[in-house]
């Protein structure tokens, strides 16, 4: 018998911890104490691209490094072995340049990611309905 992962549960996909704001899609009332849920996992990936965009806005994280870094602390996971997953799965460097605006760079960076908070592969097709939605907000600028 398998489990669902509690980010998939909350349709979360990237862990996100609750905080002090809610992203669009984000369920108004949540069963869980520590991370968010969102109306479909569409939205769950939509926060994930908003992060990664906001991190290298405003913190200066432009490679997967750091993203991931900033992401996944050493205090609360095994930071490298995230780093070493996710470069894997996408072939790209840990050191690789990213544009958060870039859908060929960021899908599969987000999906990876997805696989390693998760356990399971990401569809396609959801982190794709995620970009979009994050694209039709922040595609723009």
């Amino acid at each position: 018998m398998s489990r669902i992962s509690r980010g998939l549960r909350n349709r979360n996909p990237g862990n996100i911890r609750r905080g002090n704001f809610r992203y669009k899609g984000e369920c108004a009332a949540s069963s869980d104490r520590e991370f968010r849920e969102f109306e479909a996992i569409e939205w769950g990936y939509r926060a994930m691209f908003v992060v990664l965009h906001t991190y290298a806005a405003k913190h200066g994280c432009h490679t997967i490094r750091s993203m991931i870094a900033r992401y996944a602390p050493s205090c609360e996971n095994n930071t490298e072995n995230y780093i070493r997953r996710v470069c894997r799965r996408t072939h790209l460097s840990e050191d690789r340049q990213i544009d958060t605006l870039d859908r060929e760079a960021m899908v599969p960076l987000v999906a990876a990611m997805s696989e390693v908070e998760n356990g399971v592969c990401a569809s396609h097709k959801e982190v794709l309905g995620g970009w979009q939605l994050f694209f039709a907000d922040f595609g723009t600028m």
